[in-house]
């Protein structure tokens, strides 16, 4: 099949934007050769193979950077687009993304879910650093616990600035958790929404009275 060349200009608003583009570019597995050479705030893209291949290389390229411009600059309502997976991926980190969404409520943030795709108030970077962290206090606590107590343990411990056992510890002091001998984990004994909830009122309550104390 006959090859071809095409050439188009991405404009973007900064390094940040253009390094971001470039770092998602070179991600792609395509059969097009693809070559960029920047400069200022343009790239010029240049597309090599068969006709099929550069339309497919030129929707992917356009794709990206759509998505990269998304999860950049807010939108009009001030919200920034991202994918779950691009955001567990820049953070090296697995997550769920109950656990993420969870966290991002507690911050009081703004947040919905569209299938993959997380629409926050939350910009990219300092979600970045969230999902890092949370990560940090999963590999402390996956081996202890079950699915269910991570969803309320992970958020509480990264909001409240928390080590992750003293919230396992509140949750049974509280009734609700145990450890499971038999299966060397911790477990929720009420349904993860309502030990989360009696959870944040007891940690409230505890920051109320050291505030009377203070007074």
């Amino acid at each position: 099949m006959a090859r071809a060349k095409k050439t188009i200009t991405i404009h973007v608003r900064d390094d940040r934007e253009k390094e971001e583009f470039l770092k998602e570019v070179q991600r792609l597995r395509l059969p097009a050769f693809i070559y960029v050479h920047g400069k200022l705030n343009d790239l010029k893209v240049n597309v090599q193979g068969t006709k099929d291949e550069i339309r497919e290389a030129l929707r992917k390229i356009r794709e990206i950077h759509n998505r990269v411009k998304a999860k950049l600059y807010p939108d009009r309502r001030g919200f920034y687009h991202y994918t779950v997976d691009d955001l567990l991926r820049e953070a090296g980190a697995s997550v769920s993304t109950p656990i993420l969404v969870k966290t991002l409520e507690l911050l009081g943030e703004s947040v919905e879910l569209r299938e993959n795709e997380l629409v926050t108030s939350l910009p990219w970077d300092d979600a970045v650093k969230l999902v890092e962290k949370l990560g940090e206090v999963l590999s402390e606590v996956a081996l202890s616990t079950t699915r269910q107590i991570r969803e309320v343990v992970l958020p509480v411990a990264v909001v409240y600035d928390l080590d992750p056992d003293e919230v396992m510890d509140k949750l049974v002091e509280l009734g609700l958790a145990e450890w499971k001998e038999d299966k060397f984990k911790y477990e929720l004994v009420k349904n993860k929404e309502q030990a989360l909830e009696e959870l944040l009122k007891a940690l409230k309550g505890e920051e109320d009275e050291d505030r009377g104390h203070q007074a």
